[in-house]
């Protein structure tokens, strides 16, 4: 919201040396967020002057219209000759006034004008243009043509406005009021200490059955509508120099007399409004909910099929407006200036539910600055007078005849009021306020008091954001001022760390990032389109997903269960920039409903919620299990001197696993598999042993081809994604640090031939369990097949390391470990020793 400084002195009597910073740290101070006072004018120096237009040469022989103008600017000039101006605007005539920048003048962006010969004449001046004195959108974007009435000579600056103040403040949402200067002046006079000409306080006639019929069916979507006539529009009216530099200065485009109304009283009362052609009108206004599939062309062109939960104003023909958002092309007022304006126009000014039109122009894709408004909540109590408002505007500027009926429809409502001890905001703030200054800034805030240490608050109708005793307890304490606040440290108990499952968290961001990956995070959204893209089978507990009752993207409107598409993405957008050779990871929730999950309960906000509430708020959620996850493409190892480097496969991301597992104490059990989104012949399920059974905790491997296309990947990409939560449980809780041991190391080798259905894992444990507790390590260092060999059949051959705690092993010892470890793999997997 702009609101020049100007005009909120109309209604607060502002000290006379206060600027526009003065006010902005003193809005700020009491909760508003001024975001900046903009100087307008403060660039331009004079002299700048009206002239009118004597004689208009049109010049020949250019390749674009050229006029020498001579121009009477009176005394203005020292000699009261016509001033000679080269032009080459076109939308002024002889005898216009216009706006003269004279020799010496600067304009906005320090333009200096001076005297010039161009196109054969020599220029003494600029006939103006808005723009060229920054005065914002007019409309025309050419020469500013004046009313007639105004003086030769005067002085623009001032005529225009030029030179003003304007504070840009950011409305947050639960102060819709400020989207006003109605608003904005009521904080200003409270934080200045002075009294407000409330500019609402109009002489309202009372309500009668001559005005225009109004009809409401749904009184919960308009609890108030008003409607007033105004006859005998002079047409070619058009709006003063006052209003359209008032419009501006707020940041709107003056348009004509009647619609330029109805956007200064909505700036000044913050009441939208809506004019109506009467001649366009066929029989009473009504409001009601919309049929499904009736369609209405609104006033900017567009054609819309609306919903049935929309509301909409009628007249007898169907739709002509989408109510609090934007009117209706049939009914539209007539462009003022032209014979064939607008002379019969109705007013209305109506309360709609914020919460209908919030939704109405989401739905729509049409957010307007009444319905910025409305959704924020309008004061109800404010509609007739920003009726009549707009009446005495239109007959004081265009010559109409208010008539004398008077609409107003109502539903019955009565005050809304709060309790609230005496004492609470001394209790919210930790500072003693007392009574009277509770009761004091309360009353200044517009609410009415009553009580002595229990008191009873009547709410203005201005503020739908006061609803508990917080809200009016916030309210003590800003216009006290936030700096009185006393800055107080918590004081946590001792002892408390970092749970388990922090721990794990951090230790696996470390231990990734230290093995090569970068981290990336992404926003925990996902939609339909992703999960297709995954291939996941239609029962696949990943595609059962939480909903958001508000997504901020239409294409994610779920919470994610899986980390995958959100690294994909980050994947993608990174290789098209040209890194091609990518390890990313994440750590973040997913969020996973077990369809047990019940209503959500309402939290209190005046006290402390009890075990038990926060159990049934606990019980309203999906299960949130912390996952982490990595994608890999390009090289693992890069070429260079040192040698050829190596892409990046799926034993990369079987390693990243075992990587995280090794963080939280776990062996990680990897078996072959076939699952979505990865390559059924290069997919790895993982295990972890804990209670006596294996538990899946996630899967590795090389994405799918089709789903490398979906998602727009390199080639061969591959990904993991394990569970943290229930490493955490299978794990031990901590790393356990390595053992040096100071006796020497016996090393043998063995080659083992298998069936190729055989797992290498299965071999590993298989001479685990033969080897006894002298095997310190074994590692498969390579895998053969041949002809050799046979068909069907592998080779595997593993390193073993022996070492005892107590002494150093015999060449004996470690041989008769290495035939134990032998036997028991014969024996177990049907193995025969190589070369045997």
């Amino acid at each position: 919201m702009r609101a020049p400084l100007s005009w909120l002195r109309e209604y607060v009597d502002l000290p006379a040396g206060e600027t526009g910073r003065d006010v902005q740290a003193k809005l700020i101070a009491a909760g508003l967020e001024v975001e900046r006072v903009e100087q307008l004018g403060s660039d331009i120096t004079g002299p700048l002057v009206v002239g009118k237009v004597a004689t208009i040469e049109e010049l020949e022989g250019f390749r674009k219209p050229i006029r020498f103008c001579t121009v009477d600017v009176g005394q203005a000039n020292g000699t009261g000759e016509p001033q000679e101006i080269v032009c080459g605007a076109r939308n002024f005539t002889a005898g216009d006034k216009v706006v003269v920048a004279l020799p010496g003048a600067v304009l906005p962006g320090d333009f200096a004008i001076a005297e010039r010969k161009t196109y054969g004449k020599v220029s003494r001046g600029m006939i103006c243009s808005g723009d060229e004195l920054g005065m914002g959108d007019d409309g025309t974007h050419g020469i500013i043509v004046l009313s007639p009435e105004h003086e030769v000579g005067t002085d623009a600056i001032e005529l225009l406005q030029l030179v003003d103040e304007v504070l840009d403040i950011a409305v947050t949402p639960d102060r819709g009021y400020c989207l006003s200067l109605r608003g904005i002046a009521r904080e200003a006079a409270t934080a200045y200490g002075l009294p407000l000409r409330d500019p609402a306080l109009l002489d309202v006639p009372a309500p009668n059955s001559y005005g225009h019929p109004v009809t409401v069916a749904d009184p919960s979507g308009c609890d108030r509508f008003t409607a007033r006539t105004v006859t005998g529009i002079d047409p070619e009216a058009r709006s003063p120099i006052w209003l359209q530099r008032r419009l501006q200065k707020a940041g709107m485009r003056p348009v004509s007399l009647t619609v330029d109304i109805t956007n200064y009283v909505m700036l000044e009362l913050g009441q939208p409004l809506h004019a109506y052609d009467r001649s366009r009108l066929d029989g009473a206004i009504g409001v009601r909910r919309a049929e499904p599939g009736e369609k209405l062309t609104t006033l900017d062109g567009t054609k819309r099929v609306l919903d049935a939960e929309d509301l909409v104003i009628t007249d007898q023909r169907g739709p002509i407006g989408l109510a609090g958002i934007m009117g209706g092309a049939d009914t539209e007022i007539a462009d003022h200036g032209a014979a064939q304006g607008s002379t019969e126009v109705v007013i209305e000014a109506a309360h709609f539910d914020p919460v209908a039109i919030a939704r109405a122009a989401r739905r729509h894709k049409l957010s307007s600055e009444a319905s910025r408004r409305f959704e924020r909540g309008v004061d109800p109590q404010a509609t007739s007078a920003a009726a009549q408002r707009a009446v005495d505007l239109l007959v004081l500027l265009a010559g109409g005849t208010a008539e004398a009926g008077v609409t107003e429809v109502v539903a019955p409502s009565g005050p809304r009021t709060i309790p609230m001890r005496a004492d609470h905001p001394d209790r919210v703030a930790g500072v003693e306020y007392g009574r009277e200054t509770v009761v004091r800034r309360l009353q200044e805030v517009g609410c009415d008091v009553y009580g002595q240490d229990e008191l009873i608050v009547t709410v203005p109708s201005w503020r739908p954001d006061l609803t508990d005793p917080n809200d009016l307890a916030e309210e003590v304490i800003r216009l006290e001022g936030y700096a009185a606040l006393p800055a107080t440290l918590p004081k946590p108990p001792a002892g408390r760390g970092l749970t388990h499952r922090q721990r794990l968290h951090r230790r696996t961001g470390r231990a990734l990032a230290g093995a090569g990956y970068t981290e990336v995070l992404n926003y925990p959204f996902i939609g339909d389109w992703a999960l297709d893209h995954l291939g996941l089978e239609a029962d696949d507990a990943r595609r059962s997903t939480v909903r958001l009752a508000n997504p901020l993207s239409e294409a994610e409107p779920a919470l994610r269960t899986t980390l995958l598409p959100g690294l994909f993405a980050a994947l993608r957008r990174n290789d098209s920039r040209g890194e091609h050779d990518l390890a990313l990871f994440e750590t973040g929730l997913v969020f996973l409903p077990t369809g047990e999950e019940t209503n959500p309960v309402r939290l209190p906000v005046d006290r402390r919620p009890t075990d038990e509430e926060v159990a049934g708020l606990n019980a309203a959620l999906p299960r949130q299990p912390r996952h982490a996850a990595v994608v890999l493409a390009g090289a693992a190892e890069r070429d260079g001197w040192w040698g050829k480097g190596r892409p990046a496969t799926w034993a990369e991301a079987i390693e990243a696993a075992r990587t995280v597992a090794r963080e939280a104490g776990v062996e990680l059990i990897v078996r072959q598999d076939q699952q979505a989104p990865f390559h059924p012949g290069r997919c790895a399920a993982l295990f972890v042993a804990t209670g006596g059974e294996e538990v899946r905790v996630g899967g590795a491997g090389e994405l799918h081809p089709r789903v490398v296309k979906a998602f727009g990947l390199p080639e061969r990409t591959c990904a993991m994604e394990i569970d943290l939560d229930v490493l955490e449980r299978a794990g031990t809780g901590a790393v356990q640090a390595p053992k040096v041991s100071a006796f020497p190391v016996a090393t043998q080798d063995v080659a083992l031939v298998v069936d190729a259905s055989v797992a290498a894992r299965d071999v590993e444990a298989a001479l685990r369990a033969g080897a006894g507790e002298l095997l310190e390590s074994l590692r498969l260092f390579d895998v053969f097949t041949g002809a050799q060999l046979g068909a069907g059949k592998k080779s595997l051959a593993y390193a073993l390391r022996f070492r005892a705690a107590d002494r150093t092993l015999t060449a004996d010892e470690a041989s008769a470990a290495r035939e134990a470890a032998v036997q028991a793999a014969v024996e177990r997997t049907g193995a025969v020793l190589r070369g045997a």
